[in-house]
């Protein structure tokens, strides 16, 4: 049963994303490199700002991972709809 407000209730697939990242994380670097012996300083820019973005978000996940897990209900418990802010 679907609410509509699966994109704010959203769980996240952590050990994916960790692993997405540091195949993300190798061609970065691959790429940073092989562009930097090419001779080609833009598209080693671009690869190196990659390389920093995609570090910040391995840190990010692996807090996420040493936080433990979070409260997420069964199947057997009805979705919830998001907390209402209006007052």
């Amino acid at each position: 049963m679907r609410t509509g407000s699966e994109p704010l209730t959203a769980r996240s697939a952590l050990r994916a994303r960790l692993w997405l990242s540091i195949w993300g994380l190798a061609w970065a670097i691959f790429g940073t490199v092989a562009f930097i012996l090419t001779d080609r300083p833009w598209w080693a820019l671009a690869c190196g700002v990659l390389w920093v973005i995609v570090t910040v978000d391995l840190f990010m996940i692996t807090r996420h991972i040493r936080q433990g897990p979070h409260y997420q209900p069964g199947p057997d418990v009805p979705p919830y709809d998001p907390p209402d802010h209006r007052r």
